[in-house]
């Protein structure tokens, strides 16, 4: 079963999200550097901060990414880490094409 995280970000801009995404090394078209396991990836600004929506292949391969690229990432560009992470049991999506 896939699973599905929304991750809430307090006081974060659109900025800090593209020099988080730089510091792992993925790109602003989208072309690079994204985990195999990401089936789907969403941001977007909320009245707070920013809100990112996610799937993955598996509760474990969003685990080793938080520990091995986000985590490491949101410190370096002195991004505090999410207020809220609402954990979703996937059943229904879509892949493209």
């Amino acid at each position: 079963m896939a699973y599905g995280v929304v991750l809430l970000f307090e006081g974060v801009s659109e900025e800090q999200y593209w020099a988080v995404n730089a510091r792992m090394g993925i790109d602003e078209e989208g072309s690079t550097g994204w985990p195999d396991a990401l089936i789907s990836h969403t941001a977007a600004l909320t009245d707070t901060g920013l809100a990112v929506s996610e799937i993955w292949e598996s509760k474990d391969d969003q685990e080793r990414f938080l520990a091995e690229r986000l985590g490491p990432a949101l410190e370096g560009a002195q991004v505090e880490p999410p207020a809220q992470v609402i954990e979703l049991d996937v059943f229904n999506y879509q892949h493209p094409g």
